[in-house]
């Protein structure tokens, strides 16, 4: 796991977080361009870190900030209830630490379909979630790269902590295509390569139909054949051909032996790389006190994968296109 201890920088964070509007919601594009300025002055070591694994990646696929400011449990609001967040709730801690770290690799996107286009969620626990969604606790949230079947997926997916769970039992699940390479034979890895699979699409982007079937294609690997990207999801990838569905189990393996669990604690910010890795959640109890575990969620968008076309902002919101 790759750590980078931003508890020196705690002080220099607050003062730039400060600068930033503090009611985000109401200007968007004015938050984020705000915070663009402002992720210029990040303290050197952290720049440096943050620039290095945009530029390059990591064997781990992610990076985690940990040492951020965050407010005392006792300062802060109840853990939400409802989506999407108030228009006029003022800027949390980590909020602001999304805006500044995600601006310094690329543009914040939000999805039509998703949360009500809302660029940034809450995560936190729902009595009756769907159990392919993020809002579920008592059940397992299977491995999936997030919207692996979107012509415009994030390149990163952003998590901040301001409350854990109470047991401390909610593992945040990574495992890197990097790692698991090496696990996969050259048939299989062959197979997986630049080969199109029927996949099912999340509920938010069905359109209404409960059961649409498998409306995009993913390739499992594509990109370089040497450092490839996975496209991957357990609950949505639907391969047919029985070799396909073989190796795909072979690749399922492959990264369930590479996993490693991190356990996101208050001030945590956890980076994933999209294009490299996938990531689930184990489950957790909640107790419906106010008090339950609260995350942030962002999407990011760089110009790898040609996810950028050029003339985008920051806070912008994308329709929905399937991979086919």
């Amino acid at each position: 796991m790759t750590v980078v201890d931003c508890t020196q920088y705690a002080g220099e964070l607050r003062e730039l977080s400060a600068r930033l509007p503090q009611i985000p919601r109401a200007d968007l594009y004015s938050f984020l361009d705000s915070a663009g300025t402002a992720a210029t002055a990040l303290p050197g070591p952290l720049a440096s870190a943050l620039d290095t694994f945009n530029a390059e990646g990591s064997q781990d696929g992610h990076l985690l900030l940990r040492g951020l400011p965050v407010e005392d449990d006792a300062a802060l609001p109840p853990t939400p209830s409802s989506t999407p967040a108030p228009a006029d709730r003022p800027l949390l801690t980590m909020e602001g630490m999304l805006g500044l770290v995600g601006r310094r690799l690329g543009l914040h996107t939000g999805y039509q379909e998703l949360r009500s286009a809302t660029v940034y969620h809450d995560v936190y626990p729902s009595p009756n979630a769907h159990y392919l969604s993020s809002e579920t606790s008592e059940t397992l949230l299977e491995f999936h790269t997030e919207m692996a079947y979107h012509r415009l997926q994030p390149n990163y997916v952003m998590l901040a902590c301001s409350r854990a769970d109470h047991e401390h039992r909610a593992a945040t699940l990574v495992a890197s295509v990097r790692k698991a390479l090496p696990l996969l034979t050259a048939e299989v890895r062959e197979r997986l390569f630049d080969r199109k699979m029927p996949c099912c699409v999340d509920v938010a982007f069905r359109g209404g139909d409960p059961d649409p079937g498998a409306i995009a294609r993913v390739k499992p690997l594509y990109g370089d054949p040497r450092d490839p990207f996975l496209g991957y999801d357990r609950e949505l990838l639907s391969p047919k051909d029985p070799d396909d569905v073989e190796a795909v189990a072979a690749l399922s393996k492959a990264l369930d032996e590479v996993t490693e669990a991190v356990y996101l604690t208050p001030g945590d910010l956890l980076i994933v790389d999209n294009f490299r890795t996938t990531h689930a959640r184990t489950p957790f109890t909640p107790r419906w006190d106010g008090h339950d575990r609260w995350l942030h969620r962002v999407y990011i968008r760089t110009e790898r994968g040609e996810q950028l076309s050029g003339g985008e902002r920051a806070g912008d919101v994308v329709a929905f296109t399937p991979r086919a």
